[in-house]
């Protein structure tokens, strides 16, 4: 049996994996009182409670169980953190994590978060925020602001980009805070505000982002490095869109988009430019060639080096894309591809965003009903997570639609607005 308190880490990583709540996991078996003190290390498991407990998660017991192998945690972490780029064992690093008999928060700390940028980058946004917790306590127990706001904004995202912005708010809230206090580098402080002013604006507190923006802009992009400058106008960028000031928002993204080359940094380079096109297609008009002309770029870089999430998020552009350009079949195909991949990874507004797509093509299609049903479906589900941004583009989606089949044009949505002239932000991924 394994020992107290690495089961009951154990037991709160895989329930958090699968995004159960105690409740949901204990069921009518069991107490959530009695499971709360397993995994806070309280109360040994019996091997009843072990196999109850295996069998609501869907493992084998052993699972629970196992005993750790030889290696420390801190003789596994040398190696993954030593490993060239790509080459990473974070499965070991995940069991030694679970097997750790040492309780060194320092080591803790440095592990988990190796593990939740792991995940986040294969936009395992689950499996990263079953992690994130544990490093926010193991923050506050080392008494470190810098290390405390990292976790928080790591945290803040991953819960953004699962949809769950009741959670995320807070927490980037409080990583604000202690950054304010704490006179930490511009880097933390940036990264901490752009977290909490995407969140305020996809639950459309627009005056509350902009507010943050202002303070962004006055008191932190001047002795920014242009990276953390190039990021910080794509989120102020998403602001303005939001609130109808196309002119700034055109403005801040292409002094965004001048400030980062691709030899200096090509992740950020093609983020941008991916970005970039959604931003321009959810403009009014939208900016079709605008965003085929940063498409492009992007493309090129990342069907060579993408990772498989960059890949997908590279695809669902696409799709929207060619709606834009009068390609219905083609969108529809990509879209309904993508949709049905058995390992999507993209983040909870991307898949609906996708989603929105699919049903507006219903609709185009002539299965009006279906569509329509789809798209009321996604606009009730992004109210009850407070994505109100996301609601109001999907209520006026479906609204545009159904005025473009009442009142057919030439039959090719964004021919309006082909000209290129300018585009409008979508922020930096932050997920």
């Amino acid at each position: 049996m394994l020992e107290q308190p690495h089961f009951g880490r154990r037991l709160r990583r895989l329930r958090l994996e699968r995004g159960m709540s105690q409740a949901c996991l204990v069921g009518e078996g069991m107490s959530t009182g009695y499971l709360s003190r397993l995994e806070s290390g309280e109360r040994r498991p019996t091997e009843r409670a072990v196999a109850y407990l295996a069998g609501r998660l869907g493992v084998d017991a052993s699972a629970l169980t196992r005993a750790s192998d030889d290696r420390s945690l801190p003789h596994v972490l040398a190696a993954v953190a030593s490993a060239p780029h790509g080459t990473e064992d974070t499965a070991a690093l995940s069991r030694a994590v679970d097997q750790d008999t040492s309780d060194d928060p320092a080591v803790r700390w440095q592990a988990l978060w190796l593990l939740s940028r792991a995940a986040g980058r294969d936009g395992d946004y689950r499996g990263q925020c079953a992690r994130l917790p544990e490093l926010v306590e193991l923050s506050d127990r080392l008494g470190a602001a810098d290390l405390r706001v990292r976790s928080r904004v790591q945290y803040a995202r991953g819960l953004r980009a699962l949809g769950d912005l009741r959670t995320a708010e807070p927490t980037a809230g409080e990583a604000v805070s202690i950054a304010r206090t704490g006179d930490l580098p511009v880097a933390d402080t940036t990264a901490a505000l752009m977290v909490l002013i995407s969140i305020e604006t996809e639950l459309g507190r627009l005056d509350e982002a902009q507010r943050h923006v202002d303070e962004l802009e006055r008191d932190l992009l001047p002795s920014a490095t242009s990276t953390q400058a190039a990021e910080a106008l794509w989120t102020a960028a998403v602001v303005s869109n939001r609130q109808g000031d196309h002119a700034a928002a055109r403005d801040r993204l292409e002094r965004a988009l001048g400030l980062v080359r691709g030899e200096d940094d090509l992740v950020l380079w093609t983020r941008l430019r991916a970005a970039a096109t959604a931003a321009a297609l959810r403009m009014s008009p939208p900016r079709v060639a605008a965003a085929g002309r940063w498409l492009s770029e992007a493309a090129a870089v990342l069907d060579l080096v993408g990772t498989p999430l960059q890949v997908q998020e590279l695809r669902a552009l696409q799709a929207q894309l060619a709606f834009h350009e009068g390609r219905l079949e083609e969108a529809g195909e990509l879209s309904r591809t993508l949709l049905a991949e058995p390992d999507l990874r993209l983040s909870y507004r991307d898949r609906v965003g996708l989603s929105v797509l699919d049903g507006r093509l219903r609709i185009l299609s002539g299965h009006v009903d279906e569509g329509i049903a789809a798209l009321q479906d996604l606009g009730r589900q992004a109210t009850e997570c407070r994505n109100f941004d996301l609601a109001t583009h999907i209520w006026q989606t479906l609204a545009t639609t159904l005025a473009d089949i009442r009142s057919p044009g030439d039959g090719t949505p964004g021919t309006e607005a082909t000209d290129g002239g300018g585009s409008g932000p979508a922020g930096p991924r932050t997920g």
